[in-house]
This record gives structure tokens, C-alpha cells and sequence, in this order.
């Protein structure tokens, strides 16, 4: 065999044992589980900045959350669109909806942590819900967060939402992109272990904080510079020390449709995936590599049957099928829709273009822009503000 079918198939052996290792390591699931008149008082702030197509959805599932004490908080970050409006006759329905008017972008914020900081001071509960616009919950989705955050202990509970995945581009590439940011960050256990410092993150679809917690570490201010700030809000948590945090899985209590096209998709990832990468250069240039590696490997086992190369032409066909078996394996645990692994090579190559360009965009200064606003390159290494 040549040196590139070696190369290869060690790839494809690394990111198959990377990938069962994370498997078998992010089991963590949450339960649905019966509200109490114990659990404490709840704020859930949903950020909206032109949001029209999906705010509805979003808010009136909340408020029919089945939960004691909460209220709903929603921040109107400035919508060009009729997202005030559609809030605004909700509101008129529902009196635990309050609408909060988003103030100008302050310099030297990115929009995110200043609608949710907005939020958090308009809140008045003991624990914060943050979540996004683009969700949909189920009644006892609040109520389980809560109840699992007490009886572990956590100061912070983040769910991995269940994915909607409807047109082409979301079902071929979004399992794969979602697949390969876990295999990044590592199984869920070492997250949720508090004596792993340096393996944190949060999903900022679904981040349930207490508001003891939420100050002590600074709040969304403290990352007010992050366009990733569900990460960098995550790591402050773990580095601290004073608190524990859980990520789990959704299990249908809550769930997305993200992006509905492949230009949403790019956008969405380019604008923060070199982020996640910030002050890892070998580890990222490792990932490129091996990404790329193993996105071939189909290309390269075709490329040699066609030269009649059929024991390395065979070889790499059975490690391409055994990577999409595995990843098959591994999307069908975080609930997407049978047969998701199939596209997993396409999505690996889309993943390693998007990488690419938020590499470029974000280090060489172009920056990146997210709804309607553009943010500069050149991010401070990780760790700074």
C-alpha cells in the first residue's frame, strides 16, 4: 500500500476511536419530571432580534410550561421586523409575559450577552432560564431542568435541544457539523466532571443558571466581547471552581430547527467556529488535518478501483463505511432522524470548508457578520476579555 493509504486509514481508524470514546462518554440524559410547589422562583429570557418567523412558536410554548412560579422575559433586540408587535399582542394575552425593549448595541459588545443582560436585569427569579427564539418546550421541559439542578447540586444546567431537521441541507449536513463539535469538546461525562477545568461548554439554546451563580461569575457582561459567549460563559463557570455545572441531552423536552437552508447553515458556523478553536493551534491544525483526512477517503477509494487497486481500493471503502456506521450509530443517540450518518463524509468536508473560512474571517480581520451586525477579527486568545 502507498503512504497516503496508510495515512488514510489511520485517519479513519483516530477519528472512529475518537468517535466511539465520545459515544460511549455522553449518555447524559434528562428526565421528565412532575413540578413540585418547592422548586424556586424562575425567569426564562428568550432574545429576539428579528425573529418574526419563529417567536410565537417559541414564547407561547413557554408559557404554557407547566412550572409553579416563572415568568417570561422577552427581549426585543432591536427587530427591524414585526417581532415587537407579535410580542407585544402575546403580552396583551399572557400577563407572565413581559416584553423588554432592547437598547442600542453599547461599543464593545456583540448583541447576544446584551440582550440577555438586559434580560437578567429586567428577571426577578432566584434561577434564570436563558434560551433562544428558534426553540420549542415541552410543559414539563422548565420543571426537569430545575429539579435535576437541585438534586445534583448544579449551579448550571445546559440541554443539548433536540434537532428539527426538515430541508436537504439540515438533514445531510447539520447531524455531521453538530457530530464533529462534540467529538471537539469531548464526551459529556469529562464536561460534567468538575475536576476537568479545561473541558467546558455550554449550549446557548437552553442554559439554566442560578442567579447566585449567574453574578458571582459576572454574568453575560463578563463575556460581553464573545460572539461564542455560551462557551466562554461555560469555561468562566468551570475555571472558577465555586460551581458545578451538567450538559445533558434533551430528550425531547426541548428542540430547534437551527438553520433552514445551506446559507443559514454556513453563516451560523463560520461565525463562531474558529472561536472554539481560540489559543489551540496544534490541536486545531490536528482537526483539519483529520477532518480532511477522512472526507477523502471515499473520493480516494473510488480514484483506486478506478486504477484497479483493489486491495486499497477496498480497504478504504470499508473505512469509509465504518465511519459512516459509526456515526450512524452515534446520531441516532442524540435523536436525529435514521440514516443521518449515510451523508457523514459530505457533511465532514462541508465542516472543514466552513472551519476553513471562520479561521480566515475571524484571524485575519475580516470578521464575521450575524443578524445584521459585523463583528471585527482578531479575537483576544482565550481566556482574555
Amino acid at each position: 500500500m502507498t503512504l497516503l493509504v496508510i495515512v488514510l486509514l489511520v485517519a479513519n481508524a483516530a477519528f472512529g476511536i475518537r468517535s466511539l470514546k465520545v459515544m460511549l462518554r455522553s449518555r447524559a440524559r434528562i428526565e421528565p419530571r412532575e413540578p413540585d410547589p418547592t422548586l424556586p422562583a424562575l425567569s426564562i429570557i428568550v432574545p429576539a432580534r428579528n425573529e418574526a418567523d419563529r417567536i410565537q412558536r417559541c414564547v407561547r410554548s413557554l408559557l404554557a410550561t407547566d412550572y409553579p412560579d416563572f415568568e417570561v422575559v422577552a427581549v426585543d433586540d432591536c427587530s427591524q421586523d414585526a417581532t415587537r408587535s407579535i410580542l407585544d399582542g402575546i403580552a396583551a394575552e399572557h400577563s407572565r409575559l413581559r416584553v423588554v425593549g432592547g437598547l442600542p448595541l453599547p461599543a464593545g459588545w456583540v448583541g447576544k450577552p446584551w440582550a440577555l443582560t438586559q434580560g437578567a436585569r429586567a428577571a426577578r427569579g432566584e434561577w434564570l432560564l436563558f434560551t433562544d427564539a428558534d426553540t420549542e418546550h415541552e410543559p414539563p421541559g422548565a420543571s426537569s431542568a430545575m429539579r435535576y439542578a437541585l438534586d445534583n447540586g448544579c449551579d448550571a444546567v445546559s440541554l443539548l435541544c433536540d434537532q428539527e431537521t426538515i430541508g436537504i441541507a439540515e438533514r445531510t449536513l447539520l447531524p455531521t457539523i453538530l457530530f464533529v463539535i462534540l467529538l471537539g469538546i469531548g464526551p459529556l461525562d469529562d464536561v460534567n466532571d468538575p475536576h476537568k477545568r479545561d473541558v467546558a461548554i455550554f449550549n446557548g439554546q437552553y442554559v439554566l443558571v442560578s442567579r447566585r451563580a449567574y453574578d458571582a461569575i459576572g454574568g453575560h457582561a463578563a463575556v460581553r466581547d464573545e460572539i461564542a459567549e455560551d462557551l466562554e460563559l461555560a469555561r468562566r463557570f468551570k475555571r472558577d471552581g465555586r460551581f458545578r455545572i451538567a450538559l445533558l441531552g434533551a430528550n425531547g423536552l426541548v428542540r430547534t430547527r437551527m438553520y433552514r437552508s445551506f446559507a443559514e447553515i454556513w453563516r451560523g458556523f463560520v461565525k463562531n467556529f474558529a472561536i472554539g478553536a481560540r489559543g489551540q493551534p496544534v490541536r486545531a491544525a490536528a482537526g483539519v488535518a483529520l477532518l480532511a483526512c477522512v472526507s477523502l477517503t471515499p473520493v480516494a477509494a473510488i480514484g483506486l478501483f478506478a486504477r484497479h487497486a483493489w486491495l486499497a481500493g477496498f480497504a478504504l471503502a470499508l473505512a469509509a463505511a465504518s465511519i459512516a456506521a459509526i456515526a450512524e450509530a452515534g446520531m441516532r443517540l442524540a435523536r436525529f432522524r435514521a440514516g443521518a450518518g449515510l451523508g457523514v463524509h459530505l457533511g465532514l468536508a462541508v465542516t472543514l470548508a466552513i472551519f476553513a473560512t471562520s479561521l480566515f474571517c475571524t484571524y485575519v480581520g475580516r470578521g464575521v457578520e450575524w443578524r445584521g451586525r459585523r463583528y471585527g477579527g482578531g479575537f483576544p486568545e482565550r481566556g482574555q476579555i
